[in-house]
């Protein structure tokens, strides 16, 4: 569809949820930015599936979705034939963080850079089970929320998918840990359902540790 091409603007939100990496209030994304997004570009990004909104009283909750992560490393655009300054500017700050800054700080990904907890790989510790603690504190709205697989697995390229599953289970044994099924199979994605692991003859979705 022609209407889903991204603009300037839609790729200025996706840039403004990646550098605070949670969820915003509209109200908040206004005070702080100047950043309005409106009934109808709120409705775009959530069919692309790029932001991930939720109503909060008489506002809404913004969080960059799992797409919007791949579109802002990958696919991101900032050019603008009415600002092509500042779109070269922020061009040239996403090329170089991506193939210069990322590398050199051992960054795998801008998910991982703007990581509200640090999860950097050359701080990374070898037990994979306290890895997958810490990349769920950085995930994670607050302590027992729940986390999709699909947004875990991302942050562990550089290990087999077995041996990362056989940490989800040993971790899912912890006391304050649940691993469970999403309930709406309706809403799984294809990247969802690649993502789970398999327990019990279910296949289960979503992390929460913190769990009392």
């Amino acid at each position: 569809m022609a209407n889903d091409e991204l603009t300037p603007s839609d790729n200025a939100i996706l840039i403004t949820l990646m550098a605070e990496a949670r969820a915003m209030l509209n109200t908040e994304l206004i005070e702080r930015y100047g950043i309005d997004v409106e009934k109808s570009r709120r409705e775009k990004l959530n069919r692309l599936r790029l932001v991930r909104s939720v109503r909060s009283g008489r506002t809404y909750l913004h969080e960059l979705d799992d797409k919007g992560w791949v579109c802002i490393q990958d696919q991101l655009d900032v050019s603008s034939p009415k600002a092509r300054a500042i779109g070269g500017a922020l061009a040239a700050v996403h090329i170089n963080l991506v193939e210069r800054v990322m590398p050199r700080s051992g960054y795998r990904s801008l998910g991982e850079m703007f990581a509200r907890v640090n999860i950097a790989s050359g701080e990374r510790p070898s037990n994979l089970e306290i890895r997958l603690r810490n990349t769920y504190a950085a995930l994670a709205t607050e302590p027992a929320a729940w986390v999709a697989l699909a947004r875990l697995r991302p942050f562990f390229a550089d290990v087999d998918d077995a041996d990362l599953d056989e940490a989800l289970l040993r971790l899912s044994r912890a006391s304050d840990v649940d691993l469970v099924p999403e309930n709406n199979q309706k809403i799984l994605t294809d990247t969802d359902r690649a993502a789970s692991i398999r327990v019990g003859g279910q296949d289960k979705h979503l992390l929460a540790i913190g769990v009392r």
